[in-house]
């Protein structure tokens, strides 16, 4: 008779392996300092477009036309940046969908229920919270998409300000969501915001998509052969009324994430290391400078509230990307065989809901989408973006500020390294030569406290006879005749 088998329950939230540790954290570095650039950029566009004497310089610069017209590219430069380093970003964001699906959390379907379920959640709640406001509002329900994305650079750099100490278990948590909430973003865009199809121009485009996929199968190397064949991609793209990042994303996700023999990483993590820095540091911030730049006043902001349409965007992001993320990360934990990680508590998953309402490049080009041809309402829908991304930061610093002294100690204890071989010890619990490594460090440092002991008492006795032998000399001391008069 076999004893029956068990299963030991998996953790939510539990600490990365190493290898997904290390590549966490060289991912969010790019993305945290992209993010502050980020911010930098959008006020940058706050200040020029407000400013009454740079207010005219921004509208010219924003609607100055470029490109070749025969070519149906005559765009803005708000255009361009939408359209056009949108698509960069969308590239990224297309490897690394495709790594976590074939290399990362996804692609264990067990641990990537909950990341797709909380992002799923995180989207849905949002635009239902947005609708039932514009419902009861009498508002506009064009505008329900806006609140369903998170900006995972600008949720990443409140983080570097707020959160340092922030376990790598919830930072991958929160990468990995935002993944996934850039898959259904994206999705959203192609199917809901796609007018008159051009067919030729789309066909092309799947043609240059399938020579791309080709060139890659044979292993062809070269970005003169990829750079412009990716332009060309992404013409078309536009031209077919699909948007044109989808180009982008199509792109990223045929790239191999996986490694070969003798190979180290991956040509797609090669091209995203290569790439990220341009994205995050270039693409995402001309776009925010040229999209962020809306006309700011106190009886605007007051206006916010009061107007169905924005309303619903803020609480959208504060409310429904809260609830949304952090019911759904509860109910997954609640009706599975997982529960979550010894170090963590439930206020911590709600925590990083509360950032994940940060709402940015995403929920600007959504806004821009969805409100297209009425420029006031655009205007007010990404005030309310910006307005609705700052509560969520407050509130997430508030919310994270209370578990600090928690997540610092858990933080030292992912870094410490005592035997100094660039591996957390936390790590290597399980292998006998980090024992002996320890045992050998422990066995020198005794013999060193031995032996200073050893010097110590040695010189505490010197003094004590050296005491002793000066009383002995000191005339009238103990044992010496001394019969003179006083």
């Amino acid at each position: 008779m076999t004893a029956p088998r068990t299963s030991t329950p998996r953790k939510v939230l539990d600490r990365l392996s190493l290898p997904e540790r290390t590549y966490v954290a060289d991912a969010l570095r790019t993305e945290t300092v992209g993010g502050v650039l980020l911010l930098v950029a959008a006020i940058a566009a706050l200040v020029w477009a407000n400013v009454p004497a740079l207010h005219d310089s921004y509208e010219s610069v924003s609607h100055y036309h470029l490109g070749p017209a025969a070519l149906g590219l005559d765009l803005s430069i708000a255009h361009w940046a939408a359209d056009g380093f949108l698509a960069v970003f969308f590239f990224v964001a297309g490897i690394e969908l495709k790594r976590e699906l074939v290399a990362g959390d996804l692609r264990d379907p067990r641990a990537a229920v909950l990341p797709v379920v909380a992002a799923l959640c995180g989207m849905a709640v949002p635009a239902l919270v947005y609708t039932l406001t514009n419902l009861t509002g009498h508002g506009s329900t064009d505008g329900w998409a806006v609140p369903t994305a998170t900006d995972i650079a600008f949720a990443l750099a409140v983080l570097a300000v707020i959160g340092t100490s922030l376990p790598s278990a919830l930072r991958a948590f929160l990468l990995t969501l935002a993944v996934v909430d850039d898959l259904f973003a994206i999705l959203i865009i192609a199917v809901f915001f796609t007018d008159d199809l051009n067919f030729a121009a789309l066909g092309g485009a799947v043609l240059g998509l399938t020579l791309f996929w080709l060139l890659l199968r044979k292993g062809v190397r070269g970005w003169y052969v990829y750079v412009p064949l990716a332009l060309v991609i992404w013409g078309l793209m536009y031209n077919s009324g699909i948007h044109a990042t989808i180009a982008g994303v199509a792109m990223g996700l045929m790239l191999r994430c996986t490694t070969r023999e003798n190979e180290e990483h991956s040509p797609g993590e090669r091209i995203e290391h290569l790439v990220r820095p341009l994205s995050a540091g270039l693409a995402v911030p001309l776009f925010a400078l040229f999209s962020a730049g809306v006309t700011v006043s106190g009886s605007a902001l007051g206006d916010v509230f009061t107007q169905p349409e924005t309303l619903g965007v803020v609480l959208g992001l504060v409310v429904g990307k809260t609830i949304g993320i952090f019911g759904g990360t509860y109910l997954t934990a609640r009706f599975t065989s997982a529960s979550l990680s010894d170090d963590l508590a439930w206020a911590d998953v709600f925590a990083v809901a509360s950032v994940a309402g940060i709402g940015f490049t995403v929920s600007l080009l959504i806004g821009e989408l969805a409100f297209e041809g009425d420029a006031a309402l655009t205007d007010e829908v990404k005030a309310s973006v910006l307005l609705g991304s700052l509560i969520a930061a407050i509130l997430a610093t508030v919310l994270l500020k209370l578990r600090n002294a928690k997540y610092r100690s858990l933080f030292e204890a992912e870094e410490r390294d005592e035997d100094l071989d660039g591996i957390p010890d936390i790590y290597e619990q399980d292998d006998p030569a980090y024992h002996l490594r320890m045992a050998d460090i422990h066995d020198r440092k005794a013999a060193e406290h031995r032996r200073i002991a050893e010097q110590k008492a040695a010189e505490a006795a010197g003094r004590e006879a050296a005491t002793r032998h000066g009383l002995a000399e000191v005339p009238g001391g103990a044992g010496e005749d001394n019969d003179g008069p006083a």
